[in-house]
């Protein structure tokens, strides 16, 4: 496995994500998981921004004008984004998963997946060691069962999350 040097640094993390129009066609741009057009990506962002489909053209022209002026060409610099001008397509390059370390991936049921683990971790401690000091009830199954079971709900969390996270995963993993 290859060490990573190129990790963008907090400050321009922190920069990057300081906008919230920048965070929207970030957050859409992995949605999309391809390549989107200007057009498309104004329209998804204003729409988010507006609660309305289709948006109204005032927004999305205010949410292109900003995208091809300013948002666009900060995380093309920063390398984010790869931005082609000619055919006006924004891809999502392999350092955007730098901005993912600095934000929490949300689970189906609003929970982080850090606090589904470390949750899935402490009552699985807590059914072993009881099962292992004979409290009645849970001691009647074997702590290796226990144990099993346990590995079983990892095992079935991280498959969900994978499954949640299926396209921006794939397109980490897609040769470039």
């Amino acid at each position: 496995m290859k060490l990573r040097n190129d990790v963008l640094p907090a400050e321009q993390v922190y920069a990057i994500l300081a906008n919230e129009r920048r965070r929207h066609a970030i957050e859409q741009l992995r949605l999309t998981g391809g390549t989107v057009s200007v057009n498309e990506l104004s329209t998804l962002v204003a729409r988010h921004e507006t609660g309305e489909s289709p948006p109204p053209k005032r927004s999305r022209e205010s949410v292109y004008t900003s995208l091809v002026q300013t948002h666009l060409p900060k995380l093309e610099a920063a390398g984010v984004v790869t931005y082609d001008r000619g055919s006006r397509t924004i891809e999502l390059s392999r350092r955007a998963r730098d901005l993912g370390l600095y934000t929490e991936v949300l689970a189906p049921g609003g929970a982080t997946w850090s606090e589904i683990y470390r949750a899935l971790a402490v009552a699985s401690l807590l059914v072993v060691l009881a099962a292992l000091l004979d409290v009645p009830l849970v001691s009647a199954v074997d702590p290796v069962l226990w144990t099993s079971l346990a590995l079983g709900a990892f095992a079935a969390a991280s498959a969900v999350q994978l499954w949640v996270n299926r396209f921006s995963v794939l397109r980490q993993l897609r040769p470039r």
